[in-house]
């Protein structure tokens, strides 16, 4: 049986894209992506996630990572919530991989409620395949299932890639990109204060951003 797992990384910056990653094998190999020590990315070292989604590519039928750009978030929520978009975006990955039972970690605070509505968004290009297919959506997926690991390690190895290039391309260094990274704000001030708006890599629908915006307003 072919199983997949999907998650995301990067749903809660203020800066970049988000990625969402989906890894696929046959239930019977799910065994060597724990002999492979995958586990929940964000306690793995940088240098380890690439290693091992380097191996999980090789392991796997397939890896697929959609790539969701900051400005795309943001013409995005102006038609849906961010909950929608996490079900559209888990939905298009799961139609390049096509399994039988795929493993979600839920980006709803309903978990079940998530596994319901990706598998509906799914039907309305995939009907019969969509009559084949189990969904299991959970919080914390990623520390529970090993494939929904190596989904989320890919996605997180393609983030960081994507993060290190804007930082190379724009000659700036934003820290994480995170809201609570005290560089990532400082950099949105100094950045605002000399150009009057946003570059196109920061998502401008964010809170973040716009109490900044309206901070410079007020002065």
């Amino acid at each position: 049986m072919k199983i997949a797992g999907l998650d995301e990384a990067g749903k809660g910056p203020v800066i970049g894209p988000m990625c969402i990653g989906g890894v696929m094998l046959e239930d019977a190999k799910e065994s060597t992506l724990k002999n492979l020590g995958v586990a929940d990315s964000k306690k793995i070292s940088p240098k380890k996630r690439v290693q091992l989604a380097g191996q999980i590519e090789k392991y796997s039928e397939k890896v697929f990572v959609l790539e969701i750009s900051a400005q795309q978030i943001d013409e995005l929520r102006t038609l849906m919530s961010m909950n929608d978009i996490m079900v559209v975006a888990f939905s298009k990955v799961l139609e390049q991989l096509h399994p039988e039972t795929a493993y979600a970690d839920a980006a709803d605070v309903n978990e079940e409620r998530f596994g319901i509505r990706l598998l509906e968004e799914y039907r309305k290009n995939n009907p019969e395949k969509a009559d084949k297919l189990t969904i299991v959506s959970r919080h914390k997926a990623d520390a529970s299932y090993p494939i929904v690991s190596a989904a989320s390690i890919v996605a997180k190895v393609c983030r960081d890639q994507l993060i290190e290039d804007l930082k190379t391309e724009n000659d700036v260094d934003f820290g994480s990109g995170y809201p609570s990274d005290p560089k990532t704000k400082k950099f949105l001030v100094d950045w605002y204060d000399e150009h009057g708006e946003f570059p196109d890599f920061v998502r401008h629908s964010w809170k973040t951003a716009e109490n900044i915006v309206n901070e410079f307003k007020k002065a």
